[in-house]
């Protein structure tokens, strides 16, 4: 019995049969607890952006407005030193997406690719790869933001 992805790869028969036995051999994924790990890992990430801004507010005079930066400042640098000490990765092992959707996993993936192509040399390896994965991330990030700038500033010419 041919799976769909073997009939579009237009595998052999002996590929065909080995791809329908590692199908049946799989382990089932536990979907459930997947998606509990994610909510709770993400959650406490959250958590704790929310006592840092509230940390600044409280305590350094920021306003609400003006404490999300150096909130985000600081999960980022957490982010990169947890990197750096192998944690974070163990973490995102456990807790799957829940680590890479806030800032914290754009920063670990950055630093990751850092770490990993140091040997390379600082411009050409960290500088060079880090950008790689991250490269994507920052283009839509500028496009959408001058987008969402522009339609802003149509809307206020309108009246709106």
């Amino acid at each position: 019995m041919a799976t769909m992805a073997a009939k579009k790869k237009k595998l052999t028969p002996v590929q065909q049969e080995y791809q329908t036995l590692a199908k049946k051999k799989e382990p089932p994924r536990p979907l459930v607890k997947n998606c509990v790990r994610a909510f709770v890992a993400g959650g406490v990430i959250c958590v704790i952006g929310q006592l840092l801004t509230e940390m600044f507010i409280h305590f350094f005079g920021f306003t609400e407005k003006t404490a999300g930066s150096p909130t985000v400042a600081v999960l980022i640098f957490i982010a990169v030193v947890l990197t750096s000490l192998g944690v974070y990765d163990k973490l995102a092992q456990w807790a799957g997406a829940g680590t890479a959707v806030p800032v914290t996993g754009f920063a670990n993936s950055m630093c990751s690719a850092a770490i990993e192509h140091r040997s390379e040399g600082l411009v050409l390896g960290t500088g060079g790869n880090m950008f790689k994965l991250a490269g994507s991330v920052i283009v839509f990030g500028t496009v959408a933001a001058f987008i969402i700038g522009i339609i802003h500033m149509l809307l206020d010419w309108g009246g709106f």
